[in-house]
């Protein structure tokens, strides 16, 4: 597919196409996704390395949805297949990979993909019609950004388990801030913003031993994959605050089981 082609094909979705050959900007894989901004608002920005044409990846766009704003968009090349979902959600533009080993040829199985099993258990728990579950409010769940919010009715917690105004992010992502957040099980780890994916405990140690200077930097004390439950009001800047009554089990979609996730450069 041509770039003129693929921007006709965002352009059926509203949106605007931007591509970059030869980019500074681009890690070491192939295709970078990104949201840029200019005089006109946003755009997405797919950027290439210079590299001789038959070493380009091929783009598709497999399937398009005008009234959802979505468009489903595949790059093929010598790593293998890469799929991922374009879209418009609340206030922004965003894109996101989809996990390699979901079969996925439209914007609903894209959805569907993205969607953790715990959230998909309780939509099919619930009875949650089909033409329903992408929206961001059902009976099974309220969705922000990336982030799943399923009630966990009955739920009660010693206070001093409970933090307040409490930061849930993935990655480098401007975080949501939770007025009451729980975690529960999980493992120890360390973060800041040169180490945002977060050291165990023995790595941090062992960094600190070797560098001392690292020391100042401002860590974080977290914990990875635990459970995490939350009431209240979550903030976030890009999008419309939801209040939550009584607590939820927080899920983050599933977009960090995918390869292709490294040639996101966007993050919510």
């Amino acid at each position: 597919m041509t770039f003129a082609s693929l921007e006709r094909q965002f352009h059926r979705i509203g949106a605007r196409l931007k591509v970059r050959v030869g980019s500074s900007r681009l890690s070491s894989g192939p295709l970078s996704i990104d949201i840029g901004h200019d005089r006109q608002g946003e755009f997405f920005e797919m950027s290439f390395p210079a590299r001789p044409k038959s070493a380009e990846p091929e783009l598709l766009v497999l399937n398009v949805e005008p009234d959802w704003r979505h468009l489903l968009l595949m790059s093929r090349d010598d790593t293998g297949k890469h799929k991922f979902l374009c879209g418009h959600d609340e206030r922004h533009w965003f894109v996101a990979a989809i996990p390699e080993n979901r079969a996925v040829s439209t914007v609903k199985t894209a959805f569907e993909a993205l969607r953790p099993d715990g959230v998909t258990s309780e939509l099919t728990r619930q009875q949650v019609r089909s033409q329903d579950r992408r929206r961001r409010r059902t009976t099974a769940f309220v969705r922000q950004g990336e982030w799943f919010f399923v009630p966990a009715p009955g739920l009660v917690f010693p206070r001093m388990l409970v933090l307040e105004s409490e930061p849930i992010s993935r990655g480098r992502g401007k975080p949501h801030i939770c007025e009451n957040l729980v975690r529960t099980g999980g493992e120890t780890v360390y973060v800041c913003r040169q180490y945002p994916h977060g050291l165990r405990e023995v790595d941090y140690r062992e960094l600190i031993s070797r560098q001392p200077q690292l020391g100042s930097l401002p860590w974080q004390v977290r914990r990875r994959d635990a459970s995490v439950y939350v009431r209240g009001r979550v903030r976030h800047a890009d999008h419309a605050t939801i209040i939550l009554d009584g607590w939820h089990r927080v899920w983050m979609n599933t977009e960090n089981e995918s390869r292709a996730m490294s040639q996101v450069a966007f993050l919510d």
